[in-house]
């Protein structure tokens, strides 16, 4: 200690203040981003949707049939605006489309439907998308559809079409909706437009390769995207989304953690842009665990330290070990 005493009084004075100057700029930085954490999850609510648009102003769903994009449809509906329902199968679109006019016949609210399957990223699609858009007056956009692995895997085990279904669903198909979508908000000179992320792609997960480096790519393209739109007033974030009660997830039980898709959805409405503590531009993180758990790993390690990816390694191994024991156990029922 005293050697430790005598080599810093060596130092000149000038010196020491100013690294005593650098060390408390960057403590200063670590208070505020927790400051700014408490309030963006406690305090302070995000944009008020009326700003992209009027009760009556269009919003288009994608993923829209089953889990939070039903959920998105259903909360969007609830503040006013009529829906564009795309997803897979037109059977589900119809029951949702009658349940939404049914449950807000007071709103009068209005809805369309397209099926279609992104995995086939058929053109004519996305040109029935334009056409179905043709005249409506749209503010928001979420692009939610999006495909997993169907169990954690290793990226030399992934089958070529689960690989291919993984890129071609969650990057093509958002990009080429955002394509036929954003010009319409650019046009009227305001609109929104929410990507689904995963902390699978804001941070490497080895057993999820092909879809955390999907996500990886959408986070990217979002940040670059709402640089760009910021000029035509179009606001673009990511979502930014733990582990949540879906079909895709497999975890039917919440959690302190692990929130149901309804309250996830209803945090992402009321949260929107609410994510200046995270390292990421035009990134939020609405779920306020999930905010804590971001905001500690990026401050305390950061995101691709080996630690964190061993974790993440760890954590699904052990959801394969037991979606491989669930799946023996449900073969010898047979």
């Amino acid at each position: 200690m005293d050697c430790a005493l005598e080599i810093i009084q060596r130092v000149p004075q000038p010196v020491q203040w100013a690294f005593a100057g650098i060390g408390a700029l960057y403590m200063g930085t670590k208070v505020l981003s927790y400051v700014s954490l408490l309030l963006n999850c406690f305090v302070l609510g995000g944009t008020n949707l009326r700003k992209y648009g009027k009760p009556g102003t269009w919003a288009v769903v994608t993923g829209a049939s089953d889990g939070m994009g039903k959920e998105y449809a259903t909360q969007l509906a609830a503040k006013g605006f009529n829906l564009v329902l795309v997803s897979r199968t037109q059977s589900k679109l119809d029951a949702l489309a009658e349940e939404i006019e049914k449950k807000y016949a007071d709103k009068k609210i209005r809805t369309k439907t397209l099926a279609m399957d992104f995995s086939k990223d058929d053109d004519d699609d996305y040109e029935a998308l334009r056409e179905l858009l043709s005249g409506l007056d749209v503010g928001i956009l979420i692009n939610n559809v999006g495909q997993s692995h169907s169990i954690p895997t290793r990226f030399l085990d992934t089958s070529l079409d689960e690989l291919q279904n993984i890129v071609t669903i969650n990057c093509l198909g958002t990009l080429k909706v955002t394509k036929v979508v954003a010009p319409i908000l650019k046009e009227r000179r305001k609109g929104l437009i929410l990507t689904m992320g995963s902390t699978a792609g804001w941070s490497p997960t080895p057993y999820l390769a092909t879809y955390s480096g999907s996500k990886a790519f959408l986070q990217y393209w979002s940040s670059a995207l709402a640089s760009e739109l910021a000029d035509d007033n179009v606001d673009v974030y990511l979502v930014l989304s733990h582990l949540v009660t879906t079909a895709m997830s497999k975890i039917r039980r919440p959690s302190l953690l692990i929130p149901t898709a309804r309250n996830f959805v209803k945090a992402s409405l009321s949260k929107v842009g609410r994510g200046g503590f995270q390292v990421a531009s035009n990134t939020y993180t609405p779920w306020w665990a999930h905010s804590f758990m971001v905001w500690a790993i990026e401050t305390v390690l950061g995101v691709y330290h080996p630690i964190v990816i061993a974790i993440n390694k760890k954590m699904h191994v052990d959801i394969r070990k037991r979606a491989l024991r669930k799946a023996e156990r449900e073969a010898k029922k047979q």
